[in-house]
């Protein structure tokens, strides 16, 4: 399931808003007005891909669209936001839109105990993990060797790999042989967390 934009969730908070005081479902010229869209075409991708991921669906009455929403109770039991890893050479903070995520990704682990990991290259290609994926993150502050991690380096850069200790040094190993494995002292390497699963964009 693709992330919800920061728009998307507008928009959809919108609708069910609408729908709970006024007993039935926005127009789109409605939704474009109260979210500042320009056009209905606009609202009318964004519904589409809210369809996609499977929060309404739009059925056809009489050659006219009307949009059925999933209850809010049901989006939040199988919906649940995950916040992102702070990319510190990005000038601190993350520019993403706010993560979404199925909550069977995350098994018996609670929203608060992940995060999302914006993939910065090719490294693990050969796990199948490509730049620009999403790695679902668990929050751990130490790993064995042979881990899947996410770590810090030199308190800023992000990195995503196997780690190994090696006496007082750490290498974080790639799965592509086009990269070096990273190596450093133990102190300047912090581990952030284990790699749980992984989300990729359309």
């Amino acid at each position: 399931m693709q992330t919800r934009s920061r728009r998307q969730r507008e928009i959809l908070d919108f609708i069910i808003e609408f729908v709970d005081s006024h007993g039935y479902e926005p127009s789109y010229q409605q939704i474009a007005r109260h979210c500042g869209l320009s056009s209905k075409g606009g609202v009318a991708r964004h519904i589409e891909s809210l369809e996609k991921k499977g929060l309404l669906k739009r059925n056809r009455d009489a050659g006219k669209f009307h949009l059925e929403i999933y209850p809010e109770s049901l989006i939040k039991n199988h919906i649940c936001e995950v916040e992102w890893l702070e990319d510190l050479t990005a000038g601190g903070g993350s520019n993403q839109d706010p993560l979404f995520v199925p909550r069977s990704l995350l098994g018996f682990r609670a929203p608060k105990e992940m995060r999302g990991m914006l993939v910065p290259d090719n490294a693990m290609s050969g796990e199948h993990i490509l730049e620009g994926d999403i790695a679902l993150i668990e929050r751990k502050s130490f790993a064995r060797d042979g881990d899947c991690v996410a770590a810090r380096l030199n308190r800023n850069r992000l990195t995503l790999g196997r780690y190994f200790r090696k006496g007082s040094a750490v290498e974080i190993r790639p799965a592509n042989d086009n990269y070096e494995p990273v190596r450093a002292q133990a102190d300047k390497v912090e581990i952030l967390g284990l790699y749980r699963g992984l989300l990729r964009r359309a």
